[in-house]
């Protein structure tokens, strides 16, 4: 079983490579490849730095698994951002913003452990209840979420995905899900 612990300034480059292997494995298909294609883990470990995202005082946690002192995966979570804005938070809701692993780790325990911790954390700091979203056509993440209790709402939105060249951003449905926490 991996160690959970919260993350450090020195994780950003390990913590986007796993969001980055994460994205191709999980959204082949589903994303437009060449979006895929042009990731970057430097830029998104840049990003990390520049959020802060380390910072105790920063609203977001984000939590690491370690497997040997690698870390495999990820958790993000905070108060529920409206719109999906990380400027405009309801502090009624917790959100689960982000689980990523390792594609090799799918399956292993690594997901529900860091789920569980994510979930500790949200009632930690008050929330009895925690939304987080999906896209529609991520079957595996809708079974992952469904298996631990979580529902969907009834509440969608588009996710734009900007392409290259000034063209339109392609739309992909999200949905809602909620789960509680005091029960």
């Amino acid at each position: 079983m991996p160690t959970i612990r919260r993350e450090e300034p020195d994780d950003a480059e390990s913590i986007a490579r796993v969001h980055v292997h994460g994205w191709r494995a999980g959204y082949a298909g589903i994303m437009p490849e060449e979006v895929l294609r042009r990731l970057n883990p430097a830029a998104w470990a840049q990003r990390r730095r520049d959020l802060g995202t380390a910072d105790p005082e920063h609203p977001f946690t984000t939590l690491v698994a370690e497997d040997d002192g690698v870390v495999t995966g990820f958790a993000t979570f905070g108060p529920y951002r409206n719109n999906q804005d990380r400027g405009d938070l309801d502090p009624a809701y917790g959100e689960l913003v982000a689980i990523y692993l390792e594609p090799a780790r799918w399956g292993s325990g690594t997901g529900p452990a860091l789920l569980a911790a994510a979930r500790a954390g949200l009632a930690e700091r008050g929330w009895r209840e925690y939304r987080l979203w999906v896209l529609a056509d991520n079957a595996r993440a809708r079974r992952f979420y469904e298996r631990a209790g979580h529902s969907p709402d009834g509440e969608e939105t588009a996710y734009p995905v900007p392409l290259h060249g000034g063209r339109a951003p392609v739309l992909l449905r999200e949905l809602r899900y909620t789960a509680r926490l005091d029960g």
